[in-house]
């Protein structure tokens, strides 16, 4: 009755999990299942496997999605499965109250309720005991470490393997690592910890890797350098010495260095935003070195990630002059249109389009011209286009910028880091070295 199903990308986690629910109310042993998502998943993907299935034909499916007075018109149509956004998650809770309506629950990507204090999860937690059912679907469980296991785990079982409260799971498996007088800043798995923790959990927890069972194309990495003129040089250098001068390495907290390493990471790509929002352009090395990219793949298509509004924008009105065909994506249309072979670059946000989006028959080249130090919103970008059905290697093209930033987030991206450490401890690197005479 409780299960986290660890499934890599492009294995099915959707339709096995309807596959499930179909047979269970066949049975009559579930009523209503509700699943919780990503907005655009909650929006598309559900609904999109259920129409694609002919075992699946007969479930029937609301969406809980828009308005308040549009979601209690979609939570009063009688329906097989009820489909919401995980960022509603509260407001549901607190709707339904004590008259908790579903006997099942999925959570599609759990890992976005891997923050104990989140009030998503707190909000879950309090009808936990409620739920006959939970299922939680996920391929990145722990994407910054083992500490994001705890919540997930507590949702499924109410703590009884990984311990009641997080202060015992942190006492049991980890010790402190960084730290000052005061406050633990991080903490440091113990000898054995992920032995011992998988083997707590794995009587109701499953893992399997797309390598293991699908036949997929090769995956290629590119890293493009970037190099900055003498003049952008100096800017570059200018800005990035001004902002650093302005905190200690000593004493940096987590808000302090996403803040600096954002501004850093604007700046490798060609601009910043002021204390006003408004956009500082320092050079466009960056996005020649995109255009000469684009040129290079003489009319194959690609998707292009990008960081911020002001790299959409700079890049939109860069590639205006040419004859390609440029979307920016909003919806099913686009993704419909891309896999129909109609656009030939489509730029997305990996932050909001990484999950349950299948890319993969529109093209086999994928662009950073922004990057993330999220490595589960990179994985699930490039999975995109690397799931079963695509018949080309897919070749994933990093623009990084010499000397810049950029080349922090690639290290750590490539040694799998947890992000807030290696955010943390690159740039006090990058500050000292700044800083040094």
């Amino acid at each position: 009755k409780v299960a986290a199903v660890i499934l890599d990308m492009g294995l099915g986690k959707t339709s096995i999990t309807l596959t499930a629910i179909k047979e269970l109310i066949d049975e009559r042993k579930v009523k209503k299942v509700l699943v919780v998502a990503p907005l655009r998943v909650a929006k598309t993907t559900w609904k999109d496997e259920i129409n694609k299935w002919d075992h699946l034909k007969g479930l029937t499916y609301s969406i809980v999605i828009g308005t308040p007075k549009e979601r209690m018109d979609a939570l009063n149509t009688k329906a097989d499965i009820y489909i919401i956004n995980r960022e509603n998650t509260q407001w549901l809770v607190e709707r339904c109250g004590k008259r908790w309506p579903f006997d099942v629950v999925v959570l599609d990507e759990s890992s976005s309720f891997k923050n104990h204090q989140a009030k998503r999860f707190k909000a879950l937690k309090t009808v936990r005991p409620r739920i006959n059912r939970i299922i939680e679907l996920t391929g990145t469980p722990n994407p910054h470490g083992l500490m994001d296991l705890w919540a997930q785990l507590y949702l499924l079982d109410g703590g009884q393997r990984l311990g009641r409260t997080i202060s015992v799971y942190r006492d049991m498996y980890f010790n402190p690592d960084k730290r000052n007088r005061t406050t633990i800043f991080s903490y440091a798995p113990k000898d054995g910890a992920e032995q011992a923790i998988q083997k707590q959990i794995s009587d109701i927890c499953i893992s399997m890797k797309a390598s293991d069972y699908l036949d997929l194309p090769e995956l290629v990495y590119e890293d493009i350098p970037v190099v900055l003129d003498d003049k952008a040089q100096r800017a570059y250098r200018k800005m990035e010495r001004e902002m650093v001068l302005e905190v200690d390495e000593d004493t940096i907290t987590a808000n302090t260095a996403a803040t600096l390493s954002s501004k850093l990471l604007q700046l490798c790509n060609g601009a910043v935003y002021d204390e006003e929002h408004n956009v500082a352009h320092v050079h466009d090395c960056k996005l020649e070195a995109f255009l000469e990219a684009v040129e290079g793949l003489n009319g194959q298509h690609a998707i292009v990630c990008y960081s911020f509004v002001h790299d959409k924008d700079r890049l939109l009105q860069a590639l205006a002059k040419s004859n390609l065909r440029v979307r920016v994506y909003h919806d099913a249309k686009d993704k419909d249109d891309w896999n129909a072979g109609e656009i030939d670059l489509l730029l997305i946000p990996p932050a909001s389009c990484g999950y349950g989006l299948n890319l993969q028959e529109g093209g086999h080249h994928i662009i950073w011209f922004g990057l993330t130090w999220n490595l589960e919103e990179y994985q699930q970008a490039n999975k995109r286009l690397h799931r079963q059905g695509q018949d080309h290697p897919v070749i994933v093209h990093h623009l990084i910028v010499k000397g810049g930033r950029d080349e922090d987030v690639i290290r750590s991206l490539e040694s799998k880091d947890a992000v807030q450490e290696s955010l943390l401890e690159s740039l006090k690197a990058r500050i000292a070295a700044v800083k040094a005479p």
